[in-house]
């Protein structure tokens, strides 16, 4: 066991020294903390022919990745639908099908590979970085998905900034009331910290439903990824036959997600458990994305062109439309 921990340590102690230093980045000048984790990855790509970093790069990429979705789970509580409305719920459901779907027709439209239009469309649709590291668990461990999921993760932090900064103006431009402001930037911006912070942009009770909205997205990663993995099972099971290894229809982590969710709905985790548990997730699902950037080179990704970034651009402007169409729709039904 001990010389399994010190082959992993030389590329963790990289990937964890990478993250600590995006975060400090993000907490002392602003900006997004995955995107930073990305880009100073990708500086770091020559160290992942090292012989030494390689087995600790390729496990915080994949096997860390699938602790911080599953700590994820803590942070659902299913009372919050109630507060939502059937509206409400039914308008973010659509978000995230109608999102999803998009992207793989718009993928095919563009000539671009089906499985960059279920990671950028589950990106954009569910929660951002999470969503697209958690679907990218369950596809087949190829260098393709790799480059897809790394492109993916890149464009969600750069369209998740640009929306927290404009779409306060479209709300306010739209005269939105502030139950309905929180679901249009809950229902639209990428990723849980840039919701909150477009929220407070208008005032702290915007905030709180754009929280409540996004949270409820969040929730919904459980039943898209159970669903994914139990599609491509047979393609893991397939890559995993020749050393012999079992590959179960549900990975662990989306049980334990769905059993932390469960908990944490009875009210059975002590609040500061939760608490914990989401700084724990999100400590892992930065490691991860700096593992990722290493592992990538930016000579590969602009091997794709100008195709993914339309791809990418094209869901930001659906789900925004979408979700300004259903306010109004809400509005006219009250």
């Amino acid at each position: 066991m001990f010389h399994g921990v010190r082959v992993l340590m030389p590329g963790f102690m990289l990937c964890t020294v990478i993250a600590i230093t995006a975060t400090f980045v993000s907490d002392h000048y602003g900006g997004p903390q995955f995107l930073y984790a990305l880009l100073i990855g990708i500086a770091f790509h020559f160290l992942a022919d090292s012989e030494k970093c390689i087995p600790g790069i390729e496990a915080s990429a994949k096997k860390l990745v699938r602790f911080g979705v599953a700590l994820l789970g803590a942070r659902i509580v299913a009372t919050d639908v109630s507060d939502l409305g059937l509206v409400g719920v039914g308008a973010l459901v659509g978000a995230v099908v109608l999102t999803i779907t998009f992207g793989l027709l718009f993928a095919r439209l563009l000539g671009l590979p089906p499985m960059l239009g279920l990671l950028s469309g589950g990106g954009t649709g569910i929660c951002g970085i999470s969503a697209t590291l958690a679907i990218s668990s369950t596809l087949p461990a190829t260098r393709d998905n790799e480059r897809y999921t790394l492109l993916t993760a890149i464009g969600v932090a750069i369209f998740s900034t640009v929306a927290m900064v404009l779409y306060p103006l479209v709300v306010k431009a739209a005269g939105l009331s502030v139950s309905e402001a929180g679901l249009f930037l809950g229902g639209s911006i990428h990723d849980v910290a840039q919701v909150v912070g477009a929220g407070l942009i208008i005032s702290p009770e915007v905030g709180d439903a754009a929280t409540l909205a996004k949270m409820f997205r969040v929730a919904m990663l459980m039943p898209v990824v159970v669903v994914l993995a139990m599609m491509f099972h047979a393609e893991r099971k397939r890559e995993h036959g020749a050393n012999g290894k079992k590959t179960p229809v549900l990975p662990l982590f989306l049980v334990a997600f769905a059993a932390l969710a469960t908990l944490n709905s009875l009210g059975w985790i002590p609040e500061p458990v939760v608490a914990l548990s989401s700084d724990v997730s999100r400590w892992c699902l930065v490691i991860s994305i700096a593992a990722l950037g290493v592992k990538t080179s930016l000579e590969k990704l602009a091997e794709l062109g100008w195709k993914p970034i339309a791809l990418l651009s094209g869901e930001a402007l659906f789900v925004a439309a979408y979700m300004l169409a259903m306010v109004f729709v809400s509005r006219a039904l009250a």
